[in-house]
């Protein structure tokens, strides 16, 4: 029987992770369990086990702008950490991490193996780890990165958009922002599957298909609550001025896929749906999406 280790196993993806291999042999593992920074620490986690799933990182963009080292040492060192134990133990990583890689100047969906060039802190220690991982274990590191996404068990847009619908009559979102909502759920069974069906080790995007911008997903979020989407008005990003800048394109590609013999994820729409019927727009939050 195949022994998972789950890392930030307490965050949104991480529950969603613990529940898609419900019935498995998982060890889960929270920050307060595992701090990925110790390397001597993560060695002796790894091992007794057949494939790690990183779902650590430091998601704060904003603070990252400031705190660079911090999110350095889990999102860079951690990564490699647990790549250099994969190597050592001979186990599979698999590490989520995020479209902030890319500088969000394309204009069509960024292939697996475009370039990174990240616009912001956060970014550019995801990308540091990406690159860290694949030096430390190029033939067992297989990197999954995702965007904007929402899910049951923690804070993101889509619960912050029913719960300012509570406040509000009407609500402000950017609409000069491009991107794939992405639901939890979708992508932790996505990353199972990935590892069931013994793709080789690469880059892959864990996004629902399609796209949108916050604005389409937050209109699509109150009609699915059953609330008016007229009460969602566009504005753009100059009205949201942020000490990390975002980038306005993050379409990813998922030509990847087919290597691993798995269709791309479903249309955004579809799994948000589905997420509704689930009661996510149910569960009430205040903090912007993570990845």
């Amino acid at each position: 029987m195949t022994r998972y280790l789950i890392t930030g196993a307490a965050g949104m993806l991480g529950q969603d992770l613990q529940r898609a291999l419900s019935g498995r042999d998982v060890t889960a593992l929270r920050r307060a369990d595992l701090d990925v920074t110790d390397r001597d620490a993560v060695l002796a986690a790894v091992a007794g086990h057949d494939v790690i799933v990183n779902a650590a990182a430091y998601t704060k963009v904003d603070d990252a702008e400031t705190h660079e080292g911090e999110a350095y040492a889990i999102n860079a060192t951690g990564v490699e950490n647990l790549a250099l134990a994969a190597r050592e133990h001979g186990v599979k990583l698999v590490t989520v991490s995020t479209d902030y890689v890319f500088d969000g100047q394309g204009t069509s969906p960024y292939a697996e193996d475009a370039p990174r060039d990240p616009l912001n802190a956060y970014g550019r220690t995801k990308a540091a780890g990406e690159e860290l991982a694949i030096a430390a274990h190029p033939d067992g590191t297989s990197i999954v990165r995702t965007a904007w996404l929402y899910g049951a068990d923690g804070p993101n847009f889509a619960k912050t958009m029913v719960r300012l619908a509570a406040s509000h009559e009407t609500v402000s979102v950017v609409a000069d922002q491009l991107g794939q909502p992405t639901w939890t759920v979708d992508l932790a069974e996505r990353i199972v599957a990935l590892v069931d069906s013994g793709a080789p080790a690469g880059i892959y995007h864990g996004t629902n298909s399609g796209e949108a911008t916050w604005f389409d997903f937050a209109r699509e979020v109150f009609r699915l609550a059953g609330l008016n989407p007229d009460r969602v008005t566009p504005t753009d990003s100059a009205q949201f001025v942020r000490p990390a800048p975002r980038p306005s394109y993050s379409v990813l590609g998922h030509s990847a896929w087919q290597s691993a013999g798995l269709p791309p994820m479903r249309a955004w729409k579809e799994a948000l749906a589905d997420a509704a019927g689930h009661g996510v727009l149910e569960q009430h939050d205040n903090t912007e999406s993570g990845r």
